[in-house]
């Protein structure tokens, strides 16, 4: 599962990827090789993967991707990456 957001066109992240058995292996892979570091939580994944592609999460989700967000930021700030 993967979300993007873009602040200038966006009122919340959305799904840019998502999949389950070997396409979900091939998003791990390619989080891995381009160094983004990976979060795990299988209870958010269930959630998500009920939406469809490059649709906005829905409120009741915004606090939890917001955790999410905040681990991204410190990652971007550990290995100098820009946000």
């Amino acid at each position: 599962m993967a979300l993007k957001y873009d602040a200038a066109k966006d009122n919340a992240p959305r799904v840019s990827a998502k999949g389950s058995g070997a396409v979900a292996e091939k998003i791990i892979a390619l989080a891995r090789e381009r160094g983004i570091p990976l979060k795990e939580d299988p209870d958010l994944v269930l959630s998500l993967m009920q939406l469809d592609w490059y649709e906005e999460i829905p409120g009741t989700l915004y606090q939890v991707v917001a955790e999410v967000l905040a681990f991204v930021y410190r990652m971007n700030q550990k290995y100098g990456a820009e946000t």
